[in-house]
């Protein structure tokens, strides 16, 4: 198990990673933060809202399942949203430079962290 700092730093390993983040969906705050290139800030409130959306939406549509992951793709990078299962209302906020990264490689090390993250 990894603490956040060390979950995070990790995740910037992989080639074309900027920045990532652990958000608090319930307030859109950072537990933590690693990299740069964004206002992670706000990045963190913006996301949090499409996480509580897609959440509504699966209620309203009556779908029982679970989000794993969320890929929001530009034309210049991927940001992923990766929920973490064992804990409830936290989530993954992954940015990536789209030249540069493996798309695969990202999502895997996004579910990596999520399962090995100790608070």
């Amino acid at each position: 198990m990894s603490n956040v700092q060390q979950s995070l730093d990790s995740m910037l390993g992989l080639d074309g990673a900027m920045c990532c983040a652990l958000v608090d969906a319930n307030s859109g705050m950072m537990l933590g933060q690693a990299g740069s290139g964004l206002d992670l800030e706000l990045a963190a409130a913006g996301n949090t809202e499409v996480v509580r959306s897609k959440l509504k939406t699966m209620s309203s549509l009556k779908i029982a399942d679970k989000i794993e992951d969320i890929l929001i793709t530009l034309g210049k990078q991927y940001h992923i949203i990766r929920l973490v299962a064992s804990k409830q209302g936290l989530f993954l906020y992954y940015v990536l430079d789209k030249s540069r990264a493996n798309l695969a490689l990202a999502r895997r090390k996004a579910a990596e962290v999520e399962t090995e993250l100790a608070l």
